[in-house]
């Protein structure tokens, strides 16, 4: 089965000023679509042309790390689009979710920190993420393409490091980036999505 590059859930300039359009442009249209190509190349008459994605992606970190890179990007990318939305951010969680990353993480203030730094921390490329582990959040950060998928976690929500994501943008300035991300992009409709289901 070949997959697709779904077309992003809004124009390319409904982001700006936090992320430009040239940014995803050249974010979506060429790197997540070379994920997608590539992926569909490796997959083709293996053992992984039947799976789903997610199959994909366990089982290629331990099998086939070539495959891994492309499968890992684009389920991340896939998520990543619809964890972003022109006036998002804000401190209004919904309810359920409040709670519990009060009680797993501290206050909203101490988890916007920790999830801002895991990005600031996490060295070369990679993501930054709220996860669900055993009915428990956390804030996890991982390299390249990995995800939380490899670790038993649900992702939640997740911030692209890599360079492509902000550097049009932000140029090397990666903590204005990921504050910028923060405070205005993050799309907590989609995250509580993700929650309810993972509960």
């Amino acid at each position: 089965m070949a997959f697709t590059l779904p077309d992003l859930p809004y124009s390319y300039d409904a982001l700006a000023p936090y992320m430009s359009a040239e940014t995803l442009e050249f974010h979506h249209d060429k790197h997540h679509n070379a994920y997608c190509t590539t992926m569909n190349d490796l997959i083709k008459g293996t053992e992984y042309e039947n799976m789903d994605l997610e199959e994909i992606v366990k089982k290629s970190h331990t099998d086939n790390p070539k495959l891994f890179n492309q499968a890992g990007q684009f389920y991340n990318h896939l998520h990543f689009w619809k964890w972003m939305k022109s006036g998002g951010g804000g401190t209004s969680l919904p309810g359920g979710l409040a709670s519990q990353i009060q009680s797993d993480l501290g206050s909203y203030d101490e988890f916007r920190s920790k999830f801002i730094d895991a990005g600031k921390g996490q060295f070369g490329s990679g993501w930054a993420w709220l996860a669900m582990k055993d009915g428990k959040l956390s804030v996890m950060n991982t390299p390249n393409g990995e995800n939380p998928l490899v670790h038993g976690a649900t992702p939640l929500l997740g911030v692209d490091v890599w360079e492509h994501s902000y550097y049009i943008d932000y140029r090397n300035a990666r903590p204005k980036y990921l504050e910028a991300w923060f405070d205005n992009l993050v799309n907590w409709d989609y995250v509580t999505e993700l929650y309810e289901a993972a509960k």
